[in-house]
């Protein structure tokens, strides 16, 4: 059975603001996410529901943060961008 995804507001308004090429990308990184949800590193403390995947675009390295609802096979993408200050502006729900 397949898993469904679904984007949070705070991913569609990053997702918005990428270049093309980085877009590309986190499209790419979404599917392998989509084919194997258990692929991104699970956090703990704070953040312990979130997932992220490691990519890299452009020579940068970048996060895609997603939660995971096993009941409904559903994957909530949370947010997306370089690593730089990702967790604390995901902190600051």
């Amino acid at each position: 059975m397949n898993w469904e995804v679904f984007q949070t507001r705070r991913f569609s308004r990053q997702y918005k603001k990428l270049h093309d090429n980085t877009a590309a990308d986190v499209d790419f990184a979404v599917d392998e996410v989509k084919k194997n949800p258990e692929i991104g590193e699970r956090k703990k403390g704070d953040l312990a529901a979130l997932r992220v995947f490691k990519f890299h675009s452009k020579g940068q390295l970048y996060l895609l943060g997603y939660t995971l609802d096993e009941g409904v096979r559903l994957i909530y993408l949370e947010a997306v961008g370089p690593h730089e200050n990702f967790y604390r502006d995901l902190k600051v729900k």
